[in-house]
C-alpha cells in the first residue's frame, strides 16, 4: 500500500446520521482524504488496494475515482493507476485568482453573521493551525486550515459559492504540506490574526485583504521547483 493509502476516516453515516449508501461513503471518505492532505503529489493508488482500506468491493472505489477524477482532484495515469494531478505555475495562479475572488465574497457574505460565539471558535480552529506549525504537525495543520476557513465560509449560508470553493481546496489540497513546510521555516505574518481583528472591527475591506493574503503568500507563493518536487 502507498503512502496516499494512509488512514481515512469517516463514519459511513451521513451529516444528520442516516446511514449512507456504500458508493456514497466511499466517495465522501476519498474526497475527505484529499481535503486533508491525505494523497500526496507523486503517490498513486490502486482501486484493489482502497476497496481492502475501505472494506468494500472495487465497484463502488471505482465510481468514487471517477467521480474525483471529473472533479480534477485526481487523474488516471499512464499505468492505470490514479494519481494527484501534476500543478503548473499558471495552473496555480489561476487557481488562486479564482480562491481570492469566491473566498473573499464568501467571508464578505459571512461577516454580518459573526457574533461573539462564532469568533470565539474562530479564534479557537486557529490556536489549532498555530499549534500544528508548532508542533511540525501536517495532517493537523493541513485539516485545522481547512475547518478554519469553511466554518468562517458556511456562516455566510452560501447556496452557491461554498461548492466552488470546495472544488478549488480539492485540487490544491495535496499541494498543502508544501505550504506547511515553508511556514515551518519562515513563519509568514499570520494572515489568520490579521482576518480575527477585521471581523471585530467589522471591516469588509480588511476582511477582504487578509483573505487575498493569506491565500497568495501561501498556496499562491509556491515556487516552480516546489511544485516539481
Amino acid at each position: 500500500m502507498t503512502q496516499a493509502q494512509g488512514n481515512f476516516l469517516g463514519t459511513g453515516e451521513g451529516e444528520a446520521g442516516e446511514p449512507r449508501t456504500t458508493q456514497e461513503r466511499v466517495y465522501t471518505e476519498l474526497r475527505n482524504a484529499i481535503l486533508r492532505g491525505r494523497f500526496l503529489p507523486g503517490n498513486q493508488v490502486t482501486i484493489r488496494g482502497l476497496a481492502e482500506q475501505l472494506d468494500c468491493s472495487p465497484m463502488p472505489v471505482r465510481e468514487a475515482l471517477r467521480r474525483l477524477i471529473s472533479e480534477q482532484a485526481l487523474a488516471l495515469g499512464d499505468t492505470r493507476r490514479v494519481t494527484v494531478p501534476s500543478m503548473t505555475q499558471e495552473k496555480l495562479a489561476e487557481i488562486c485568482d479564482a480562491r481570492v475572488a469566491l473566498e473573499c465574497q464568501a467571508a464578505a457574505m459571512a461577516l454580518p453573521n459573526l457574533g461573539a460565539g462564532e469568533l470565539q471558535t474562530l479564534r479557537e480552529l486557529d490556536d489549532r493551525v498555530t499549534r500544528a506549525l508548532d508542533e511540525g504537525d501536517t495532517e493537523a495543520y493541513v485539516t485545522s486550515n481547512l475547518e478554519f476557513h469553511f466554518y468562517l465560509y458556511q456562516q455566510g449560508r452560501p447556496q452557491v459559492v461554498l461548492a466552488l470553493i470546495e472544488s478549488l481546496w480539492l485540487q490544491t489540497a495535496p499541494l498543502q504540506h508544501l505550504v506547511f513546510n515553508r511556514f515551518g521555516v519562515e513563519r509568514m505574518p499570520d494572515r489568520h490574526q490579521d482576518l480575527l481583528e477585521a471581523i471585530v472591527d467589522r471591516d469588509e475591506i480588511a476582511v477582504r485583504r487578509a483573505i487575498e493574503q493569506d491565500i497568495r503568500e501561501g498556496l499562491g507563493s509556491l515556487s516552480l521547483e516546489e511544485l516539481s518536487g
